[in-house]
């Protein structure tokens, strides 16, 4: 017998553990059967479960469960990611707390470290994922940095050098100070700062009392100027372009040069250019071929080892020995003696409060700086141009194909991809270095002392790379290094490409790009046939959660007070294709309560002896209301079927839902209710029938989203034998005879008790008061139809009879057209009609004031332009519900006009 009261955690970690053992999640690269495959995102190593990461793999779980029950060899590939600076900054600050440094420890003691405190505590996500239901092939689980995929990417490396798309390059990189390394983009964060912007005065050569200024908000960057720029049509400064100007404290002579990257509408009009500090500054350098002095070292302090010999003393103007005293300042001391020197020289014009966007580190926490390095590039644009074609001609399609967009744009203006880090964790670069600048690129070092061999004609001493990989080149490679290449295995071959990447849209360009670009150059086509792009999990007034705002929702906590089932179908119910979700407690509670609704229903059915009887086929079915239930599972599971195939989580679960709570528990088990309570016979028998089949189909379609709660109920109602559910098929339609007449009948029925119950509520008719049902200009069908479901009318819609009206309605009725029929109810004793349209006038009145006031916030230019893309969404649902509220009691009015 079934628990009183569904409790989610009595029974998920052992279900879970259950399917885990008995390998029901296991692809056989062996088995005759299709393949289904899904690699996940990889986390990070040092991650925990977050709310993106519940709905990420909810969502795969979701596909992967369909799949598997539709038959087909369905692998969902799991592992995580070695996260090279997030995970070295873990350790360091392990070791930090026992006063310890990486450096003084050396690589090697380091690297041990990390990998110990990988073996202790790496397997957190992993666990989290198993709490939230994912039915990943567990015995298959890579690691970024494993064996395997250590070997493969050496392989990929040395491929690519040979094939000279990969290669050393001088440019312009983020730099972190703090970790003293190259980062990506994705790992940079732009932060609101409070600043000033600076205008400085650059004395112009030759034309004594010519100044040309300049504003900025980076002062200390200065001593590394090469040029000012003013744009070719901005006649302020025709005269001065190809002139030189003094650059003050230095005393170096720098041209002025014209260029479309100077804005005359913004600032001075003239631009200071420091190529090596600046990413817009190091394109101007390169068109005009501009020398590229770097002045700030890897810790961001002042650094004079490329300026030192143009030092020159020019009075009132530049002195050497103060810009040497700069020497070795943190770059923010260093901006406060500039400036204070620049003012003393009477060059410093004024400096006025600024807002500014700054780059930080995501993990530091501080300004990164663009640094001019030596580094390892990968050519992007080469291995771009077929990933291009196989999203233009449909190889891989994204869902919804709007984010294609964002593809080709980043695609198309690609830059050379930096995959070299200055860190110790990591895929160390395979290349070694010799004598006279040698460079050899191996797989290993007895390789490269080969390649020296045959280069010099004897040994020589070679030196490591110390540098690693980004961690994204590694990632690049997942969808087929986690399957064994470079080896020929049966797992490649068969789940090679993959059918689907389900991941955020932040990360088309770091990762899933660098997929397509790896998959089809080393193996030929596509790593996934379609990219489902989600959104971000949102609190539930649009705003991006964030610590700082504590609003953020812990997915664990979550499913302590829910259930996994309940959060998972939440978040399955929000993903609409191309918008965020918007999270709310509340709507968890709700999906909780539906988990409860199934588990009710399947014990009220037990209670009355339907249990899973497999011999019993819906063809068998005669009675309308065994027939309407029936086809009504046929269509949910068409809409179902067809929502997964479409990526339509949130239309796969409303249909659910639907079918779910309104049609089978709140219709059919009530109209069963008089038969089941009744004598023993035929009807009886068939209402089970028909109760354990669709509740066997519910449990089916259900289980992709929820699966706990329907595999207990599986297994406690004995479907399936001792077959678990998550092997079962998905459910296939059954044919129904006379399903049309059926439904025409008892969604007649459904209609008119729903319309009835609608007006009582939109009045406020006590539940406990019974009225008459007036009925006029319905059809002899419509009225036989009536009195064959008279009890469940009288029932379900708190009426005492029907009666036919023929001629003028009764002062004091609330009617509503159904069909052909008018259904009136006289409730001019029952409550007050006048006071009942006072307050819905007043409701309306308020409506129509609130629609006012936010169309007056529309239409103000001011508003919108400064408005947060939440409060101007917030306001649109808002308009939305307000005009949905005036048009139901527009309704209600005219229910009640008489």
């Amino acid at each position: 017998m079934l628990d009183k009261a569904f409790d989610p955690a009595s029974l998920e970690a052992r279900l879970y553990a259950a399917s885990e053992a008995s390998g029901a999640f296991s692809a056989d690269p062996a088995r005759n059967a299709a393949p289904f495959t899904i690699v996940i995102p990889p986390p990070n190593v040092t991650g925990s479960l977050h709310i993106g990461h519940a709905l990420n793999n909810t969502l795969q779980d979701v596909l992967v469960r369909y799949r598997r029950m539709q038959g087909r060899d369905a692998l969902w590939m799991p592992g995580t990611d070695h996260a090279g600076i997030a995970t070295q900054m873990v350790v360091e600050r392990l070791i930090g707390g026992q006063g310890l440094t990486r450096k003084g420890m050396g690589r090697e003691a380091f690297l041990q470290r990390i990998w110990d405190w990988k073996a202790e505590s790496g397997g957190t996500i992993t666990r989290q994922l198993r709490r939230l239901g994912a039915s990943l092939d567990w015995p298959r689980e890579r690691f970024t940095m494993d064996e395997g995929l250590s070997k493969a990417v050496i392989e990929v490396f040395v491929r690519l050098h040979q094939e000279g798309l990969i290669y050393r390059d001088t440019r312009l990189v983020n730099w972190d100070p703090v970790f003293q390394t190259a980062i990506s983009d994705l790992e940079v964060e732009s932060r609101e700062v409070k600043g000033h912007i600076w205008t400085l005065r650059y004395p112009v050569e030759g034309m004594p009392g010519r100044f040309i200024e300049v504003a900025t908000t980076r002062p200390e960057t200065m001593l590394g100027d090469t040029a000012i720029a003013v744009h070719p049509e901005d006649e302020r400064f025709k005269d001065l372009v190809g002139q030189r100007a003094i650059l003050p404290l230095t005393g170096r002579l720098i041209p002025i040069v014209a260029d479309d990257y100077s804005d005359p509408e913004k600032g001075t009009g003239a631009v200071k250019i420091t190529p090596a500090h600046d990413f817009n500054d190091y394109g101007v350098g390169r068109r005009h071929e501009l020398p590229m002095p770097s002045v700030l070292d890897a810790e961001a302090r002042i650094w004079l080892d490329e300026i030192a010999a143009d030092l020159r003393e020019v009075p009132g103007v530049a002195d050497p020995e103060f810009v040497r005293g700069l020497a070795g300042q943190d770059r923010f001391v260093a901006r406060k003696a500039i400036l204070a020197e620049l003012e003393r020289l009477e060059l410093l014009v004024k400096a006025e409060p600024h807002t500014n966007m700054v780059p930080h580190g995501d993990r530091s926490g501080v300004p990164i700086e663009p640094r001019l390095t030596l580094q390892w590039y990968c050519d992007a644009a080469t291995l771009a141009k077929p990933a291009i074609e196989a999203v233009e001609t449909g190889k891989t399609e994204f869902v919804p194909k709007q984010w294609e967009n964002t593809f080709f744009a980043w695609m198309r203006d690609i830059q050379p991809w930096c995959i070299s880090r200055q860190l110790w964790w990591g895929h160390r670069i395979p290349a070694w270095y010799g004598p006279e600048g040698s460079v050899f690129v191996a797989r290993d070092e007895a390789g490269a002392q080969a390649a020296a061999r045959a280069q010099f004609g004897r040994d020589v001493e070679l030196t490591r790379d110390e540098d690693v990989l980004d961690t994204w080149f590694s990632s690049a490679l997942w969808p087929f290094s986690t399957l064994g290449w470079p080896e020929s295995t049966a797992e490649l071959k068969k789940h090679y490409p993959t059918d689907v990447l389900v991941t955020g849209f932040d990360i088309i360009f770091f990762w899933v790009a660098r997929m397509m670009m790896m998959g089809i150059h080393f193996m030929g086509e596509v790593p996934f046939k379609h990219v489902v792009i989600h959104g971000l999990v949102r609190d539930e007034k649009g705003a991006k959660m964030s610590k700082s705002k504590g609003n953020v929702l812990d997915p664990l906590e979550l499913i302590d007070a829910h259930g996994a089932d309940a959060v998972r179908f939440t978040l399955c119910a929000l993903a609409s294709p191309g918008r965020d979700i918007k999270l709310s407690k509340q709507r968890m509670e709700g999906y909780r309560a539906f988990a409860t609704k199934l588990w009710n229903a399947a014990r009220f059915c037990e209670m009355n002896g339907i249990a899973a009887r497999p011999g019993w086929h819906p063809a068998t079915a005669a009675t309308p209301l065994a027939r309407w239930i029936l086809d009504g599972a046929n269509q949910a599971a068409a809409e179902a079927g067809a929502a997964l195939d479409a990526f339509r989580f949130d239309d796969y679960a409303a249909a659910l839902y639907r079918f779910t709570w309104n049609s089978f528990c709140d219709w059919f088990l009530e109209f069963a209710k008089p038969v089941l309570n009744g004598p023993d016979g035929a009807e009886k028998e068939e209402v089970k029938g028909a109760a354990q089949h669709v509740l066997g189909v519910i449990l089916r379609l259900l289980h992709p989203v929820m699966p706990f709660v329907t595999e207990e109920l599986w297994t406690q109602l004995g479907y399936g034998g001792t077959a678990s559910l998550i092997k079962a098929p998905w459910p296939q339609a059954s044919a129904v005879q006379g399903a049309e007449a059926a439904r025409a009948e008892l969604d007649g029925i459904v209609r008119l008790i729903s319309e009835v119950r609608a007006v009582r509520s939109e009045v406020n008719v006590p539940p406990s008061v019974k009225t008459k049902l007036l009925v006029q200009g319905a059809s002899p069908e419509t009225m036989a139809r009536a009195q064959s479901w008279l009890e469940a009318i009288q029932r379900l819609a708190r009426v005492t009879e029907i009666e036919t009206l023929e001629g003028a309605p009764p002062a004091g009725v609330a009617q509503v057209v159904v069909g052909e029929a008018t259904l009136m109810l006289p409730l001019a004793d029952v409550i007050d009609l006048g006071a009942e349209r006072a307050r819905l006038t007043k409701a309306r009145t308020a409506a129509a004031a609130e629609i006012g006031k936010i169309e007056k916030k529309f239409a103000n230019a001011e508003f919108m332009a400064k408005a947060k893309e939440e409060v101007i969404e917030e306001n649109r649902e808002r308009l939305e519900n307000f005009t949905a509220e005036i048009a139901r009691l527009d309704a209600a009015l005219a229910r009640i006009a008489n």
